[in-house]
């Protein structure tokens, strides 16, 4: 009777890392921006992650002409207010899409469809389109969009995270 063979095992490849991909609203960019708002330090901080793992943001070109009206009417500070919007936009990690007419079509039945106001539905179609979580503080925009797509507050993007924790060898050593 001849013994039977096992066939090798192949090495098992690690996964590469899953990065947690978001559609961020203008309103936790301008929240960042004033150090005077309730919620500014965790705006900042889900930002300052993002930025720090290189996680993918799509957003829609209305983006950019949001942050900067909100930033100038706040500031009275247009020349920062465009700066701010520049810099915005140049962030590495940040896909700006265009609104084409498919999209504004889409946006427009999510609009109506869930009682969304016209510049939130744009954010919304831009976050079902590319399969991201919205980040948002506007309440209304996130529980009207919670039906279509995940919404998280700036707290509940950081609480969500999913970090992995790095060891050092004498820990790994211990275990």
């Amino acid at each position: 009777m001849a013994a039977v063979r096992k066939a090798p095992r192949r090495p098992s490849r690690k996964k590469p890392a899953v990065h947690p991909r978001y559609t961020v609203d203008a309103s936790v960019f301008v929240n960042a921006f004033n150090p005077h708002e309730d919620g500014h330090a965790e705006s900042l901080a889900i930002l300052a992650a993002i930025q720090e793992h290189g996680d993918p943001v799509i957003v829609p070109t209305l983006l950019l002409p949001e942050i900067a009206s909100a930033v100038a009417r706040a500031s009275d500070d247009g020349a920062g207010a465009v700066q701010y919007a520049d810099a915005t936009a140049g962030l590495s990690h940040l896909t700006i899409v265009t609104l084409t007419s498919a999209m504004a079509r889409q946006a427009a039945e999510l609009a109506a469809l869930h009682r969304l106001r016209g510049a939130d539905a744009v954010y919304v179609g831009v976050a079902r389109r590319y399969g991201t979580t919205l980040v948002t503080r506007d309440d209304e925009q996130r529980s009207r969009a919670a039906a279509v797509i995940p919404c998280q507050t700036p707290e509940e993007a950081l609480r969500n995270r999913q970090i992995p924790k790095r060891t050092t060898r004498s820990q790994d050593r211990k275990a």
